[in-house]
This record gives C-alpha cells, sequence and structure tokens, in this order.
C-alpha cells in the first residue's frame, strides 16, 4: 500500500505542476487546488467523472458539492461508503464556468487517469457522464455510442491487468436537471451492485 500511495502522490505532483495545461493559470489565480481523487488505492470500484466543479476545486476533492451528495445517496443505495471506492475525473483542473472540457485538456489530463487506472486496479469502472464514458471505452478501444443507449449496461474490456466492467452511468448532476433521471441513476446503481 505504501508503494500505491507513494505513486498516486507521483501522480498528484506532476498534475499541480502540469503548466501546459490551459487550466494551470485558471487554478492559480483562484487558489484553487488540483483534484487528484479520493478513496482506497485497493479499490474494486473506480467512479470516474468529467472535471471538477468549483467546490471540488476549492476543498481539492472530487464530488463534494450538490453532485456528490447525490452520489453519496447512489452509492449508500448499494452499501458502499466513499472509502470503499475510489473517486476521480478525467481532468483534474476545473474548467471556468463548469464548461465541459475541451478536448486537449481531456487528451492532457487522460495520461494521468490512465495512470491511476493501473496502479488501482479496479475490477469494475463506473463512468459518470458522457465525456468519461466516450474517454474510457476509447482507452480500452471500444465502439462508443450516446449514453442515453448504453447507461446501466456493462461492458467487458481487457486492461493490462485483467478483465474489467466498465458501467456507464448519467452523472449525478442529471438529477438537478431532469428528476425523473434520478430513478434511473438509482436503477443503474444497482446493476453496479451485480457487479461486486
Amino acid at each position: 500500500m505504501a508503494d500505491k500511495a507513494e505513486r498516486m502522490a507521483q501522480i498528484k505532483t506532476a498534475v499541480e505542476n502540469l503548466t501546459e495545461s490551459p487550466l494551470y493559470e485558471f487554478r492559480q489565480q483562484n487558489d484553487y487546488h488540483a483534484v487528484i481523487g479520493e478513496g482506497t488505492l485497493d479499490a474494486n470500484v473506480m467512479l470516474v467523472g468529467e472535471a471538477p466543479g468549483e467546490n471540488e476545486a476549492k476543498q481539492g476533492r472530487p464530488f463534494c458539492g450538490a453532485s456528490g451528495r447525490v452520489l453519496d445517496e447512489l452509492l449508500a443505495s448499494i452499501n458502499l461508503k466513499r472509502e470503499d471506492v475510489y473517486i476521480t475525473n478525467i481532468v483534474k483542473d476545473r474548467p471556468p464556468e463548469n464548461r465541459n472540457p475541451h478536448k486537449k485538456e481531456i487528451r492532457l489530463y487522460g495520461p494521468f487517469l490512465e495512470q491511476q487506472i493501473d496502479l488501482i486496479q479496479p475490477g469494475v469502472i463506473a463512468t459518470l457522464g458522457s465525456f468519461s464514458m466516450k474517454f474510457i471505452l476509447e482507452m480500452f478501444e471500444q465502439a462508443t455510442g450516446k449514453i442515453s443507449d448504453l447507461h446501466g449496461q456493462p461492458i467487458e474490456v481487457q486492461a493490462a491487468y485483467g478483465p474489467v466492467q466498465v458501467l456507464p452511468l448519467f452523472h449525478p448532476a442529471v438529477s438537478f436537471y431532469s428528476p425523473q433521471q434520478k430513478d434511473t441513476l438509482f436503477e443503474d446503481f444497482d446493476v453496479l451492485r451485480e457487479l461486486l
């Protein structure tokens, strides 16, 4: 575990010093933190979002705002806590105005997520939102499609360390814009429970 913690600390330092990122200056100007991730480094389940929001950038923790409360509720519905899983994002710095991450940003930060996956070696990667789903499926050379078609359906892929189930899920924030989607999130988390 010490070796894993050390390697994760190296990833964190590399992200914090990523001066070529267009989001680096924005982080410095606003006294934000890079958001690396949190949870157990021995997690069987890794949850991957797209990018941190303002609360996350201020605290340096993923999913600690309103979306995080929904995520905690979803995890609790399948008897999991944050400390049982590993939660992170593709992009580790907050984009201005909570805009979607740009392709260049995803390309820059993507390798850090790949290193985190190699380090943790989860058996299940649950993607939160379409950006995350597209990135993870492409990373494993899988065909991608619309999240509305793929959510809640596990896709088996092969990582260097063994088989992985990728489970596309809607982003927890979808429940704010479309309350009926919250039921869908709970149903999809039941699928996650079955994969454990």
